[in-house]
């Protein structure tokens, strides 16, 4: 066994044991399509090629017996058509597999559309530089080096007269957006691979406020937009397999069954989504929300001094909430004041509390002026989390990597 095992390391018998297994492989595969005189051939030569590998054989044995499995093999194992465009499929579908396994069970890629989570995590924010000619668009390394930051430019000058008549959803192939297409004075402007407006509500049009039927003069500017990307990052699905999430976790969660009434009590939950928002309550709690923009859990009053809430609640209290800051979090007290209706339905005050159910979970938004959250539509099944944020993958920004809280 010892003089078998140096021997294994050498390139020769490692040759032999791949060209053992392969014709084994195949043998195994066609078994059903073989007569029993192919089968006993294919499988006297492999043992014969098994033995001289085993005996530590030299050389010339092995590549002896190793032209005789080739030629048992070609005389009898059936051909199969195509074989180079088989391997390369049978190496894709792999690949897909592997893929996919990796997705469900370990990491799922993530991209965040929205506001609701800023500034822990930023979805798509755009400037409209049209009446700004004093910001100049960056060209050579800064255009490249603003890519990596996620940020894009659009400049669009009209080739014709005429009104601005179709503005084109983005035409998108698998993930990418390829080309988007604006008619104007009946001339095509094809825009290619332009950037990710987060979603059809916040599209090309709303966020260059664009006016169906504007009539432009050839040359007119009619788009110039700076759009940032939102963060990609990867969830975990896997330690919530071994474990229940933790109150202040940055959770990833479906929408399907969470039902959030609307003035006509019709359901303004869209039911195919996945949000991210941060867990807030667990099972069985007791939920209020403080005229001080502090949450209330069983009594208690959640603070800076609270795990994962350390940025959630910096605030300066003397200061109003605002967007896109850490400004706590506001019930629909504290949003009237600052002129949002409708913010929280379900926190009117301090006073208002929420019992969970013991299967429940309650999160919010960073965000807490532009979130649509738990104070809309309460808790929603525990069964609903599929994992919690893990790593941001792009841009590369400040956010980049493992450092969000």
């Amino acid at each position: 066994m010892p003089f078998v095992l140096r021997w294994f390391g050498s390139k020769t018998v490692r040759q032999a044991v791949a060209v053992r297994r392969h014709v084994n492989r195949l043998l195994r595969a066609q078994s059903d399509l073989l007569t029993e005189p192919a089968m006993r051939a294919v499988e006297e030569a492999c043992e014969k090629l098994g033995r001289a590998v085993r005996e530590g054989q030299g050389r010339a044995v092995l590549r002896t017996e190793m032209t005789n499995v080739e030629a048992a093999a070609n005389k009898w194992l059936k051909p199969y058509p195509h074989p180079g465009w088989r391997e390369n499929i049978e190496v894709l579908l792999v690949a897909i597999a592997v893929a996919m396994g990796i997705r469900t069970f370990f990491l799922q890629p993530f991209k965040i559309p929205t506001g609701s989570m800023q500034p822990t995590l930023y979805g798509v924010t755009s400037e409209n530089l049209l009446h700004r000619p004093e910001v100049a668009i960056p060209t050579g390394l800064a255009r490249v080096r603003d890519w990596f930051r996620g940020i894009s430019y659009l400049d669009i000058r009209s080739k014709a007269d005429g009104p601005l008549e179709v503005v084109g959803n983005p035409v998108r192939l698998l993930i990418f957006n390829i080309k988007q297409t604006l008619v104007i004075g009946g001339v095509r402007h094809t825009i290619w691979f332009p950037p990710d407006y987060g979603g059809e509500k916040q599209g090309l049009a709303v966020r260059a406020g664009l006016e169906f039927g504007r009539v432009y003069r050839r040359g007119e500017q009619v788009v110039r937009l700076k759009v940032q990307s939102g963060d990609h990052l990867f969830v975990d699905r896997l330690t919530y397999n071994f474990r229940k999430p933790k109150r202040g976790e940055i959770v990833v969660f479906q929408t399907a069954g969470i039902f959030a009434p609307g003035p006509l009590g019709q359901n303004l939950m869209p039911q195919d989504q996945f949000y991210i928002k941060r867990l807030v309550a667990l099972g069985g709690e007791r939920v209020q929300i403080g005229n001080d923009r502090h949450l209330i859990i069983n009594g208690r009053r959640l603070d800076a001094s609270t795990p994962h809430f350390e940025n959630v609640y910096s605030f300066d209290p003397r200061e109003p909430p605002a967007e896109s800051r850490y400004s706590g979090h506001a019930n629909e007290l504290v949003g009237r004041q600052v002129g949002r209706y409708g913010l929280a339905p379900l926190f009117p005050d301090q006073d208002a509390v929420q019992q969970l159910k013991p299967d429940q979970y309650m999160v919010m938004g960073d965000n807490t002026l532009n979130s649509f959250d738990s104070r809309n539509w309460g808790g929603f099944p525990a069964n609903n989390v599929i994992g919690k944020s893990f790593f941001v993958y792009w841009p590369i920004t400040e956010r980049f990597g493992w450092g969000h809280r």
